[in-house]
């Protein structure tokens, strides 16, 4: 058994406890409510996730729980977040400060908004800039670590796609999406008869309350396991072919708003709300784009100003007939571009940001683009052709892999996060919770 981190706190915590004596009595103290390996939870930290959970909530108009009947879910996503933190940390995973630019800049222009304005949103909705930085640092930390430790493991072969699209369920899928919500309940592994009959009853009384017109989100909120619990059991859009085939069959006889009676799954029960359903048509052509650029970023040492001049100057020495890949080659710091000239070769347009996008429908073949700015820093471009593609095969392909992948990410995440939550010294402080360790 793990040696208990609060042994070694306990000075840490007296000498916390001596200086409090000179801070004003009516200032509330914080204090640890879960042990979590080498690491712990605070209350502050369960207290500001709780109220980002219920804004989320209010957001999506449904009624708002009270803080005590999130604080159980709540934690237990912040315990499995700081054991994935504490991997990337022994992993020696970084997040670079232009890394988690790029990102913030990415989250406001989803959102139609500058950097000014999603600052001032934050505000709005009572939350600091500085934590919403920290939180999407985390989750760039916990998406990297699952990376490594589950989706590189997954493979998907050749056979496995043509199986799947001469499958029933593979036909299927490329007609049919579903977006969907569920509740989990879970067994513990190798769960006695008595556990499993638990269960059992536990999802049962949720099927029951549901049938007799209980909010399914809510539902989620308050009993669900499933990492989506918090988001109403949320589970997004998934194709038919992601799904289990059983799982599949069933829906697509089901209508929008259905719930499925609970269903027997290796890790415990499982109820799914179909929310929607669309159609999903081939596009035969797909339009591509040859094109080129030169990317000149900003840094410490380069301010925007200098890298905007940097870009003119550019511009006008290809103006005056300087070799656009010599310049590519030497100037580029897009790094995986600038060896070949800067040369992009047949792309997308869908695949790229919208300020390169636009500027790229604009252009003329063979004319180089005045320097424009996106969120990666300064270009000059210059289309090289256009074309149409007959990709209808390959689409397939692509995307009866990517549904492979993805139903087989799903299954092996959730394998993983139990594995990691269940091999991990865990003792929950929380009052009113059962103590849990090793």
């Amino acid at each position: 058994m793990k040696t208990k981190l609060i042994d070694r706190l306990r000075p840490l915590m007296l000498g916390a406890v001596l200086l409090s004596s000179a801070v004003h009595a009516a200032v509330p103290l914080d204090h640890i409510v879960a042990i979590v390996d080498n690491d712990v939870v605070m209350q502050s930290q369960l207290d500001q996730r709780v109220r980002e959970v219920q804004q989320t909530i209010a957001k999506r108009g449904g009624g708002v729980p009270p803080a005590g009947a999130l604080e159980q879910q709540v934690l237990e996503r912040l315990i499995v977040e700081n054991l994935q933190l504490q991997i990337g940390e022994r992993s020696g995973i970084r997040i670079t400060d232009e890394e988690l630019n790029q990102a913030i800049g990415t989250i406001a222009q989803r959102n139609g908004m500058s950097l000014d304005q999603f600052r001032a949103a934050l505000a709005h909705d009572g939350l600091s800039f500085d934590d919403a930085r920290e939180q999407v640092k985390r989750e760039m930390i916990i998406s990297r670590v699952r990376q490594r430790r589950v989706a590189e493991r997954i493979q998907v072969s050749e056979q496995e796609v043509k199986n799947f699209l001469n499958s029933d369920l593979g036909k299927m899928q490329m007609s049919e999406e579903y977006r969907l919500a569920n509740i989990l309940i879970p067994t513990p592994e190798g769960a006695s008869s008595d556990a499993i009959q638990a269960a059992a009853r536990q999802v049962g009384d949720v099927y029951q309350q549901l049938r007799q017109g209980a909010d399914f989100g809510q539902m989620a909120i308050a009993r669900s396991a499933s990492e989506n619990a918090l988001e109403g059991g949320e589970m997004g859009w998934r194709k038919a072919g992601q799904l289990p085939p059983d799982f599949a069959k069933m829906l697509s006889s089901m209508s929008v708003g259905d719930i499925t009676q609970p269903i027997r799954i290796p890790n415990g029960f499982i109820i799914l709300k179909l929310e929607e359903k669309r159609g999903g048509g081939e596009n035969v052509l797909r339009d591509e784009v040859h094109v080129r650029h030169i990317l000149i970023k900003p840094s410490e040492i380069r301010s925007e100003a200098a890298t905007e001049q940097l870009a003119e100057r550019l511009y006008d020495r290809i103006q005056n007939g300087e070799d656009f890949a010599e310049l590519a080659k030497s100037f580029s710091e897009d790094p995986g571009s600038a060896l070949n000239g800067g040369d992009l070769n047949w792309v997308d347009p869908n695949s790229l940001v919208p300020e390169f996008r636009e500027q790229m429908a604009n252009a003329q073949q063979g004319v180089v683009t005045k320097p424009f700015k996106t969120q990666y820093g300064w270009h000059v471009l210059e289309v090289l052709g256009r074309r149409a593609t007959d990709s209808t095969e390959k689409a397939r392909e692509q995307q009866a892999l990517t549904v492979l992948r993805n139903r087989k990410y799903d299954e092996e995440l959730q394998t993983w996060l139990r594995q990691i939550r269940d091999e991990a010294y865990v003792e929950i402080k929380l009052p009113g919770a059962d103590q849990a360790a090793q």
